[in-house]
């Protein structure tokens, strides 16, 4: 099973809950439609790396993302996420209406940052991704259409979350392809200052 770092521990989560359409500008620069109702997702153990790699087939955007360890059924560590999808493959499938698992649940496609314990006020998060020393998405909780608390509580409606479950809250505009050897620098902000810094070079 695939692990991450909360603290200087290393825990499994079972599954990555994640919800899709959570800022209104990715959703534009998508064209998509604004769900009704909240979108959620899940990404298995399977999908959980601390390695940034190119997948081998499809055409692959990053989305950088506030994320969050659950334990007690409550938010209880951050750290930086990245949601990966095989945008080409989503586009089809979404299109045919079937399920589009394979272009957002494949192995790697849930890139984590260490996790460290929070006990703020997650309205003040907030994150950045630089790409090659550009910066390519910046986004905070006030520009969420769904709040962490709320996401949370939401989709305890329908899976249950165990200890160290995480969950992926959405990302800002920005997304958009990569390659192998860029390098990815991901801040976790909080009141506008660095509580987590992590760097990737893709593999």
């Amino acid at each position: 099973m695939n692990s991450i770092i909360f603290e200087s521990k290393s825990v499994v989560p079972s599954k990555v809950v994640c919800v899709a359409r959570n800022y209104v500008e990715h959703i534009r620069e998508l064209n998509n439609a604004k769900p009704e109702e909240m979108a959620l997702f899940i990404k298995p153990n399977s999908s959980i790396s601390r390695e940034l790699r190119l997948p081998e087939v499809g055409l692959c955007h990053y989305e950088a993302e506030i994320s969050f360890i659950v334990t007690d059924n409550r938010l209880r560590g951050v750290g930086f996420g990245l949601d990966l999808t095989l945008r080409d493959l989503q586009k089809q499938l979404k299109e045919k209406g079937l399920p589009w698992e394979k272009s957002k649940a494949f192995d790697g496609s849930a890139v984590f940052s260490r996790f460290i314990d929070f006990d703020g006020d997650i309205s003040n998060l907030g994150i950045e991704l630089y790409i090659n020393d550009r910066l390519v998405q910046k986004g905070d909780v006030s520009m969420m259409i769904h709040k962490p608390e709320e996401i949370l509580d939401h989709a305890r409606g329908f899976f249950t979350f165990f200890d160290y479950d995480i969950l992926m809250t959405g990302t800002p505009a920005g997304v958009g392809p990569f390659e192998r050897g860029d390098l990815f620098l991901g801040r976790l902000l909080y009141k506008g200052e660095e509580i987590i810094r992590t760097r990737w070079v893709v593999k």
